[in-house]
């Protein structure tokens, strides 16, 4: 068969055959001649007008089967790839999209040294965080991330913000809501976090997400970070009236190679409360700032350290250290609080409050903490489970203090506002790069306390254990 000629054209070959059969084997005359010569000329235009169906059906072919190997071949102005989650991006990369998020749940089992504290223990889990959403970048110069946490059946905004980098190489500029830029834990990660919680400061000192802008300077040996903000997303409605904060934080790493790092930094933030909305000695719209956090560093323990709702401004200063060698890193931080009392309540104590963290982590199966631009990273693992592997396991110590007690004799309804002493020592078994469980036990041990009933939480022990099964994405 004679590919790319249709019917009529294989039929018309087979009558120039039977002719030129006729001619060649019978003899005859002029007429018949010149009548068999008329047939073939007609026969002969066909032909090549079949020849020109041939050649564009050839061409056809060659181009249908030239758009299968382009797309075979991904050459489509879309690329996809696996990072925890698919990742899609254009061929020039300027634009990409990827869903995130991640689940942590937890369990505590808490012994609240209820004979002093009054505080019954606890033993219960909880869904610490739920979050899903999506981070990308449009136009190459363009960042983005949106997240929200379901936690707990509740709904609340997380990183929600834009950050244009066009403007200079290694410089980017924020707005949205995002976290202040204070401290190396706090702007960690908590996929992660050593530990189940942050060090009992940074509950304390309310680090947390702002409603703002901010300028970031990053480069592999140093960064500069600065911005100003107004409320949390929570309080978003009160944005005229709610508290004004900025922040700074500058980080120096003289040493930033794969498993071996040294790192400094030092940060600064000030808060002012809501002028406008106190116009009653009786806190309400969280105007007036407090400082407490939870015992054992765990999440559902009660509060036995804290101080009243009576500040109206604070000041924020920080230093920070991390030192990476291979399998082995300490890192540590201390802050000091200068609070300002309101004049509303007629107390005039302004109070300069200590917190600190000295920890040592140990990767037992070879790996490395990972830091890159002042921050740390996600842990490669070297054998994950899923390839036949052990995983990696991580042993952890930290000792953890938060003090509350300066001027605290002269603070109404505060009996040295306490201060908490916590260790802890936690073990990790990363399974992959994205799923974990963890194991911690920690102690802290109160000294002075709010007044609790007939009770001082003076020289109460907390104990806790806390577990955890994480997976990212």
């Amino acid at each position: 068969m004679i590919r790319g000629l249709s019917a009529k054209g294989r039929n018309s070959l087979v009558g120039v055959g039977a002719i030129a059969v006729l001619v060649l084997g019978s003899p005859a005359d002029a007429e018949d001649t010149r009548a068999i010569e008329a047939q073939l000329k007609a026969l002969q235009a066909q032909i090549s007008a079949l020849q020109k169906e041939v050649e564009k059906a050839k061409a056809a072919a060659a181009s249908a089967k030239a758009s299968a190997e382009k797309s075979n071949s991904g050459d489509l102005d879309l690329d996809v790839k696996w990072r925890g989650a698919p990742e899609f991006s254009s061929a020039d990369g300027k634009f990409k999209m990827k869903v995130r998020g991640r689940l942590q749940a937890d369990y505590n089992a808490i012994d609240q040294d209820e004979a002093i504290t009054g505080e019954p223990d606890v033993n219960a889990a909880t869904i610490r965080r739920a979050r899903l959403g999506v981070e990308g970048v449009v136009w190459g110069e363009v960042k983005y991330i949106v997240e929200v946490d379901f936690a707990n059946d509740t709904a609340s905004l997380r990183d929600a913000y834009v950050e244009y980098t066009g403007l200079a190489e290694d410089l980017g500029l924020r707005f949205g809501n995002f976290k202040t830029f204070n401290g190396l834990e706090h702007l960690e990660s908590a996929n992660y976090l050593t530990f189940l919680e942050r060090a009992a400061f940074q509950e304390a000192w309310t680090l947390d997400r702002q409603i703002g802008a901010g300028t970031i300077y990053a480069k592999d040996h140093y960064t500069l970070s600065a911005g100003i903000f107004g409320p949390r997303v929570a309080e978003q409605e009160n944005w005229l009236q709610d508290v004004k904060t900025g922040s700074a934080r500058l980080t120096l790493a003289p040493i930033n190679q794969e498993g071996k790092v040294i790192h400094a930094g030092a940060s600064w933030r000030t808060r002012d409360g809501a002028e406008d909305l106190r116009g009653d000695p009786v806190p309400v719209n969280n105007q007036f700032f407090q400082y407490r956090a939870r015992g054992a560093d765990l999440r559902l323990a009660d509060r036995f350290v804290s101080t009243p709702a009576i500040f109206d401004k604070d000041t924020f200063w920080g230093l920070e250290g991390l030192l990476i060698w291979k399998s082995f890193s300490v890192q540590g931080e201390y802050t000091q609080l200068r609070a300002d009392s309101s004049p509303i309540f007629g107390i005039n104590p302004d109070p300069t409050y200590d917190g600190w963290y000295v920890e040592v982590n140990w990767f037992l199966t070879g790996e490395s903490q990972t830091y890159q631009k002042g921050v740390i990273g996600r842990p490669t693992v070297k054998n994950p489970v899923f390839q036949g592997g052990y995983g990696a396991w991580q042993l952890a110590g930290r000792y953890d203090v938060l003090d509350l007690t300066d001027k605290a004799v002269n603070i109404a309804a505060c009996d040295l506002c306490g201060e908490q002493k916590t260790w802890l020592i936690s073990l990790n078994w990363w399974l992959n790069n994205h799923t974990r469980f963890q194991f911690q036990y920690s102690e802290s041990d109160i000294d002075g306390g709010l007044m609790n009933g007939a009770n001082l939480d003076n020289g109460a022990t907390i104990k806790g254990f806390g577990a955890r099964a994480q997976v990212d994405w």
